[in-house]
C-alpha cells in the first residue's frame, strides 16, 4: 500500500517517497491556464500548502513528478522563475521579528538565484526581486504566497498589533500589482477571506476562488476520492474494528465530512482522515491539532454560545465587509473551519448560506470548548460528560437527565442567566460535548423542537421551559406535533422545566410515542 502523507506538504516527496496523491491538477491545470491572479481561502490542514507546492513544481517545470496526473499530458512544462513565500514561516511574536525573519526569506532568494540584492524597504526589495527575475530568466516570474495573514491571525485577540501587521501587509503585497507586467502568476491562500479595504485593497485584479461552486471540492476529499484512494485502508481498517466496510464508511461520514465551501457540495478534512486511517480509531485528531488555548479565550472574550452560531444565515459579503478581528463570531468560526455552509437559502436572487458544525468532530469538540470557556464547570464535572453518552447508550433517559443537572450544578452561580435561551445553549453543549449527535432547533412545518437526538434509531425530543412547567413543555412538543417527521422510530418526548432561582432542572416529564 501507498504510505499515509500525514503532514507531508511537499508534492515532489509526497510523489518519489510513494505517499497516496489524490490528484487535484484538473483544477490547478484550470487556474494556472487562466493567469489570473488566485486567492484561496480555506481552513488550516486543508491542503493549501500542498497545493502551493504542487504549482511550485509545475511551473518549474518537473515534468515527471505529474506522471501519471490528469495535467501530463496537457500543460507545456517549460521552467519559470518562482517567488514561494510562506507567512507562517516567519517569527511572529512581534513585528521587528517577523520584518527580520521576512527580510531574511527574501534575501534568500535573491542569493538562491543569484541576484544582487537592494538595500531599501521589505516592499521595495520584493518588488525589485520580481522584476530582476524576469529580467535575468526572460521569463514571467510566478508568485506563490501561502498563509498570506498569519501575522494577523497570530494577534487576532490585540487589535492594535493586527492592524500594526496588516498595515505593512498591505504595502507588501501591493507590489503583485505595480509589477504585474513581469508576473506570469499568483497564487495566494490563507485561512480568512480579505476584506476591499484590508491588505488586499490595492489588488483589485485578485480573483477569489473561496467561494466558488467550480472549486468547492479542489481542496479536501469527496467521498469518491476516499473510497478510490483509500480503497486498501477501508478494507484494512474496517477488518481492524471489526465492522462492515459499509458501516465503517458511514461512521467516518458523520464523524468526518460535512465541510462543504459552496453549500452544495461536501467534502472530508484530510488531516482526520489520514489520522484515522494511521490510529484506526474514531478520534478528533483535527480540531487536537489546532489551538485551543487561542479559541478559548476568543471564545471568553465574545461570550460565544451555539446560538450565536448555528442555524444562522450569512451571505457571501458578510465575509468581506469587516477585518477578521472584527467579524462576527460565526464568520470567524466558519473560516477557520469549525463552521461550514450546510446549505443554502435563496431570497429572489438573492441567496444566503446555512452555517452549523461540519461533523460530530468539530460538534464534540467545539462544544467542550464552549463548555469550559463560558460555562466554566468545576473539575469534576468533566467525568460526568462521559456519563452523559452511556445513559444515552443505555436508553436510561433519567439517568442522562440527572447527569445534567450534575453538570449544571458545577456551574458558578454568578454564570447563570435567567432566559430560556441561556439553558437552551447550556443543554445543548453538554450533551454535544459528550459525542452525542444532538441538533439545535430542528424545523419542523409547524415550528422547531428545542434539542433532537438522533441516537441508535432512537429519536429523543427536548423542549425546555424557565419558570414554567415539564406539563408546558411536553404539551407544547404534542399541539405542535414535533415527532412526526420521525415516524417509525422510537420516539421519546421530554419536557423540562429550569428553576431560575435553584438554577437547574427542577422538574421533567418523559414519554414515548
Amino acid at each position: 500500500m501507498k504510505k499515509l502523507p500525514i503532514g507531508v506538504q511537499d508534492y515532489k516527496k509526497l510523489i518519489i517517497e510513494n505517499y497516496i496523491y489524490i490528484d487535484k491538477t484538473k483544477y490547478i491545470l484550470e487556474l494556472a491556464n487562466s493567469g489570473i491572479p488566485t486567492f484561496l481561502s480555506r481552513p488550516r490542514r486543508f491542503g493549501k500548502s500542498l497545493t502551493v507546492s504542487t504549482l511550485y513544481y509545475l511551473f518549474k517545470g518537473e515534468k515527471e513528478l505529474f506522471k501519471d496526473t490528469y495535467i501530463y499530458d496537457k500543460w507545456e512544462f517549460k521552467e519559470y522563475p518562482v517567488i514561494k513565500l510562506d507567512m507562517s514561516d516567519n517569527t511572529l511574536t512581534t513585528y521587528d521579528e517577523f520584518i527580520d525573519s521576512l527580510d531574511e526569506r527574501i534575501e534568500e532568494l535573491y542569493r538562491e538565484y543569484d541576484i544582487s540584492p537592494i538595500k531599501n524597504n521589505l516592499p521595495t526589495k520584493f518588488g525589485h526581486l520580481i522584476t530582476e527575475l524576469s529580467k535575468k530568466y526572460k521569463e514571467k516570474t510566478v508568485i506563490l504566497i501561502d498563509e498570506y495573514e498569519s501575522p494577523i491571525l497570530e494577534h487576532i485577540n490585540n487589535k492594535e498589533k493586527a492592524e500594526e501587521f496588516r498595515a505593512f501587509l498591505r504595502e507588501f503585497y501591493k507590489k503583485v500589482k505595480t509589477k504585474d507586467e513581469y508576473i506570469k502568476f499568483v497564487f495566494i491562500t490563507g485561512i480568512t477571506k480579505f476584506t476591499k479595504t484590508g491588505v488586499f485593497s490595492a489588488l483589485n485584479n485578485l480573483n477569489d476562488i473561496s467561494l466558488n461552486k467550480k472549486y468547492a471540492t479542489m481542496l479536501g476529499y469527496t467521498q469518491e476520492e476516499l473510497e478510490y484512494y483509500f480503497e486498501d485502508y477501508i478494507k484494512e481498517t474496517a477488518k481492524e474494528i471489526g465492522i462492515s466496510e459499509h458501516q465503517l464508511l458511514k461512521e467516518m461520514k458523520k464523524y468526518y465530512n460535512g465541510f462543504s465551501f459552496d453549500g452544495e457540495q461536501f467534502v472530508y478534512n484530510p488531516f482526520s482522515i489520514l489520522k484515522f486511517f494511521e490510529e484506526k480509531k474514531f478520534r478528533n485528531y483535527w480540531f487536537e491539532s489546532g489551538s485551543p488555548s487561542f479559541l478559548s479565550k476568543y471564545i471568553e472574550d465574545k461570550k460565544v454560545t451555539y446560538e450565536d452560531l448555528v442555524k444562522n444565515t450569512v451571505s457571501a459579503m458578510d465575509f468581506s465587509t469587516r477585518e477578521i478581528e472584527d467579524a462576527n463570531a460565526n464568520i470567524f468560526f466558519t473560516q477557520a473551519g469549525y463552521l461550514t455552509f450546510k446549505g443554502i437559502k435563496r431570497y429572489g436572487l438573492t441567496e444566503k448560506y446555512i452555517l452549523d458544525y461540519p461533523n460530530l468532530e468539530v460538534k464534540n469538540s467545539f462544544s467542550k470548548l464552549i463548555l469550559e470557556s463560558n460555562y466554566k464547570p468545576k473539575e469534576e464535572a468533566y467525568e460526568r460528560v462521559y456519563e452523559i453518552y452511556i445513559k444515552i447508550a443505555e436508553n436510561d433517559i433519567k439517568g442522562l437527565i440527572e447527569e445534567i443537572k450534575k453538570i449544571i450544578s458545577a456551574i458558578p452561580y454568578n454564570l447563570h442567566k435567567k432566559e430560556e435561551k441561556y439553558y437552551h445553549s447550556l443543554i445543548f453543549t453538554i450533551i454535544a460535548s459528550a459525542g452525542i449527535d444532538v441538533k439545535a432547533e430542528e424545523l419542523t412545518n409547524l415550528g422547531r423542537s428545542d434539542l433532537v437526538i438522533d441516537f441508535d434509531e432512537r429519536i429523543y425530543l427536548f423542549e425546555i421551559k424557565v419558570d414554567k412547567s415539564a406539563i408546558d413543555a411536553i404539551n407544547q412538543i404534542k399541539e405542535k406535533k414535533y415527532y412526526e417527521k420521525y415516524k417509525g422510530k422510537e420516539i421519546y418526548i421530554i419536557g423540562i422545566n429550569i428553576d431560575s432561582e435553584k438554577r437547574n432542572i427542577d422538574d421533567y416529564i418523559i414519554e414515548k410515542i
